[in-house]
């Protein structure tokens, strides 16, 4: 009888093994169901810190398996860099790029992720500033539309703001204009 289930059910499980590869087994961990384990601080993001290779399972294990990953290579500043792009849901969730084989830069934007302060994708300007002077700068690069502003009391994290302004390209929008402006991106550096 044992010997009849099992050759009934083996071609539904091995046709379904394609499918199980792509599953989030980090999701299944109880202790993950409550909150995400994962959060920005002064060291790093999850167990990511500047001393963490630039190696697929390095990161893997730094983000507790809770994202899918995939590797790309880019060209900054004539240089060819190594990044790893971390997937939730199909969805982009962080860039990490390395330098010299370790971790060098984090961006986040998963907005289940937020910071040893309690900081998160969404939250307002106006929420963390009263004003842009001495904090924060226009951003570049990819980031040029945006507001870039160290976090209170850190050396290792940014906050990345969007929003509409319609003054001259290439200035800071107003304090009155950034109040409305929404976190999009943190980013951690070394």
């Amino acid at each position: 009888m044992k010997l009849r289930l099992l050759v009934c059910a083996a071609p539904l499980l091995l046709s379904g093994c394609s499918t199980l590869s792509g599953m989030n087994w980090g999701a299944m961990n109880p202790v993950n169901w409550f909150s995400s384990s994962v959060e920005v601080s002064e060291n790093g993001v999850g167990d990511i810190t500047a001393s963490t290779a630039m190696d697929e399972k390095a990161i893997a294990d730094g983000l507790d398996g809770d994202y899918r990953l995939r590797s790309g290579m880019k060209t900054a500043n004539g240089n060819i860099v190594r990044y790893y792009e971390a997937l939730k849901d199909d969805k982009l969730a962080m860039v990490i790029n390395g330098e010299n084989g370790t971790v060098s830069r984090i961006e986040v934007l998963d907005p289940d992720v937020q910071t040893a302060s309690g900081v998160k994708i969404g939250a307002q300007f106006s929420a963390l500033y009263s004003k842009a002077y001495g904090a924060c700068q226009k951003g570049s690069g990819d980031d040029a539309s945006a507001v870039e502003c160290l976090a209170p009391d850190s050396k290792h994290i940014a906050y990345l703001f969007t929003g509409e302004w319609r003054g001259p390209e290439g200035l800071m929008p107003s304090d009155d204009a950034l109040k409305s402006w929404k976190l999009s991106k943190i980013v951690w550096r070394r």
